[in-house]
């Protein structure tokens, strides 16, 4: 089943990329394979509603942001720090085509298929 992610290219401001506590951000775990033609990211989204991830992308970067279903606590050293948002911005090493990009979420992971765009050299 092909699952369709709304996909676009944005520029956003330096401010909108900073993950931290005082914007109510998380950073999810992910991890990133390269691969001669593609790349594939993955994320792990727990708590999150498929309808709530926005996938962007900027030159040769691609962000993830994704509303929680719930706001998510958590206290260190006697501070209370509260969450509403996933966000993740990674710069990938070469051109993308972002149009062939294709994603998945399944079980609170995101799988994203990123093609490489290729120069055609006459």
């Amino acid at each position: 089943m092909k699952e369709s992610f709304e996909i676009r290219t944005v520029f956003p401001s330096i401010s909108s990329l900073i993950d931290d506590i005082e914007h109510r951000i998380l950073s999810p775990l992910s991890y990133l394979k390269e691969f001669d033609n593609h790349w594939i990211l993955e994320l792990d989204l727990p708590m999150v509603n498929k309808k709530d991830i926005k996938i962007t992308f900027d030159g040769n970067a691609i962000n993830v942001e994704a509303k929680l279903k719930e706001e998510y606590s958590e206290e260190k050293l006697g501070k209370i720090s509260k969450f509403e948002y996933f966000k993740k911005s990674i710069s990938l090493s070469g051109k993308i085509e972002i149009k062939k990009t294709t994603a998945k979420f399944q079980k609170g992971r995101l799988v994203i298929k990123i093609p490489k765009k290729h120069q055609v050299i006459p």
